[in-house]
């Protein structure tokens, strides 16, 4: 028997008066707008156990409720891609995505996608929100991921990263020599002129929130472990440019790169020839959605990564903090 799709939400103060589809979207931000309107249409939608049209304005306290049959996403194809599987039970799906594999489709990338190899593996995932994921990783970034294969799973993962007990743990290698850890405590939102990017924003961003510490100095590069307490688009490479020490291979948020005076020819190929950003997601921590035991996972850093750490290692040693760098 298919599960049924059975969510709730009562509407908070800063929605009151809002139009129903409207309030439904922020509520339920993990199903898509159209399909947030079909239920409402077929009354699988409720407003305290009423059904209202979609522009309707709903107040403050009312609760929508939502009961209805998941249906199979339309367009999504199943693709014979391999996936680098961590574990798997009949809940949850933890793979190691490589770069360069987008995770969901979109304009641009309909397919060859992590989603469409997640519905060859387990086809009965193209009935929950959004193929089962659940997060997402840049495409250019490499690491750890976890989706959900059940509607108990996806509801459960969602809340679990609402409530920030999900510990996702990074490792990136930043431009310049860092002094030590921190946090970055800064809101951020879409940049106001270059609509692709994000940006820290001081009026009108989403609160992220960013824990670095410092695992290993260079002369001139520092690798860092990045915990995240909030999971904003593009966070980490946004954060760490803002601190003025972006992410080596990031040209959106670092620029050209940056040669150190001296560098040796290895080390010009190394940090010029890198072809993303030096980011990858290497431990997870999560509660089972079924069982409620804690869970952790981890996976090893990627070639392309590991060669430029070497490298960094070899060509680039810690240098006097009154040398000139660059």
């Amino acid at each position: 028997m298919t599960e049924r799709i059975q969510l709730s939400a009562d509407v908070p103060s800063e929605m009151d008066n809002e139009r129903l589809d409207q309030i439904a979207a922020k509520l339920f931000p993990d199903y898509s707008r159209s399909r947030l309107q079909t239920w409402i249409k077929k009354g699988d939608l409720l407003v305290d156990g009423k059904q209202l049209r979609t522009r309707d304005k709903v107040f403050y306290g009312a609760q929508l409720s939502i009961d209805t049959e998941p249906e199979q996403a339309v367009g999504w194809q199943p693709q014979n891609i391999d996936l680098d599987i961590i574990y798997e039970d009949a809940h949850i799906l933890v793979v190691n995505k490589p770069a360069g594999l987008v995770v969901h489709p979109a304009a641009g990338h309909p397919d060859g996608t992590l989603v469409n190899a997640l519905l060859a593996h387990s086809p009965e995932m193209a009935q929950l929100p959004r193929g089962g994921i659940v997060h997402r990783l840049d495409m250019e970034t490499s690491g750890i991921m976890v989706a959900a294969k059940s509607l108990l799973a996806h509801q459960d993962l969602v809340s679990q990263l609402q409530e920030r007990t999900v510990r996702r743990e990074y490792v990136a290698v930043c431009i310049g020599v860092m002094t030590g850890g921190g946090t970055v405590d800064e809101p951020m939102g879409r940049h106001p002129k270059q609509r692709k990017k994000m940006a820290v924003l001081v009026v009108g961003g989403k609160p992220a929130i960013t824990h670095y510490r410092v695992t290993k100095r260079y002369g001139h590069h520092t690798r860092i472990a990045v915990n995240l307490e909030t999971g904003r688009t593009h966070q980490i490479r946004v954060h760490m440019a803002h601190k003025h020490y972006p992410l080596v291979g990031d040209p959106t948020y670092g620029g050209r790169p940056r040669i150190p005076k001296g560098a040796s020819e290895e080390l010009i190929a190394a940090l010029r020839g890198f072809p993303r950003q030096a980011l990858h997601a290497r431990a997870l921590g999560l509660f089972h959605p079924e069982t409620g035991e804690e869970m952790n996972f981890e996976c090893p850093l990627p070639t392309d990564l590991q060669g430029l750490l070497d490298v960094l290692e070899t060509e680039d040693p810690a240098v006097n903090s009154d040398a000139t760098l660059y």
